[in-house]
């Protein structure tokens, strides 16, 4: 047991010398980061929630842009309510393409929630602000994506930006200085389970 013990402290002794020369040849970013989540899989606003929460532990200033959700009544928006003064909540959306059902009024939401959305990341006012479901919208085609990656990359240098959602078109991946996969193994939905409170939404 003693070996065992010996030649594990030793490979860890190793392994922390490895990852202490990893971290010192890299270099802190110059300006916040450009961050993308996409996939089928469930989770993708909930990590980008999961990350704002981070950055409040952190004091920093955040806003949430919503694209899509729109009147639709989720726990991060009565949470949000809850602390005005912790985050800036635009809900811009009018919810659900198939609730609207009316391609050009989903195509002037998109527009003026794209407008907001500049301001936001041009300001110099946040550490990171949070795009939910745009990928959704350009999807969709309700905005040009050349347009939207442009805008991405010019926001100012303090502000990462997080965007969010299935389908995120390939420019936007090219341009994203991390993009992060959701995959979807299993869901309940697929076994006649509802979304939950609380959980799903």
């Amino acid at each position: 047991m003693t070996d065992i013990n010996e030649e594990h402290k030793k490979e860890m002794i190793e392994m922390k010398a490895e990852h202490r020369a990893k971290i010192k040849a890299k270099k802190r970013s110059e300006r916040g980061l450009f961050m993308l989540h996409t996939g089928d899989g469930k989770g993708k606003s909930t990590a980008a929630y999961g990350t704002l929460l981070r950055a409040l532990g952190w004091g920093h200033d955040v806003a949430v842009l919503q694209y899509v959700k729109g009147n639709w009544k989720t726990g991060e928006k009565e949470f949000f309510k809850r602390f005005p003064e912790l985050v800036r909540l635009e809900v811009m959306g009018e919810g659900f393409t198939w609730e609207t059902q009316d391609r050009e009024r989903d195509i002037t939401a998109a527009e003026k929630a794209w407008e907001v959305s500049k301001e936001m990341l041009n300001s110099g006012e946040y550490d990171l602000v949070v795009l939910d479901e745009l990928n959704i919208v350009l999807r969709n085609e309700y905005l040009d994506k050349e347009m939207v990656k442009k805008g991405l990359l010019a926001r100012h240098p303090r502000t990462t930006v997080i965007v969010t959602g299935r389908n995120a078109p390939d420019n936007l991946i090219e341009a994203a200085d991390l993009v992060t996969n959701m995959d979807m193994v299993k869901h309940p939905f697929d076994n006649g389970i509802k979304a939950a409170r609380g959980i799903d939404f």
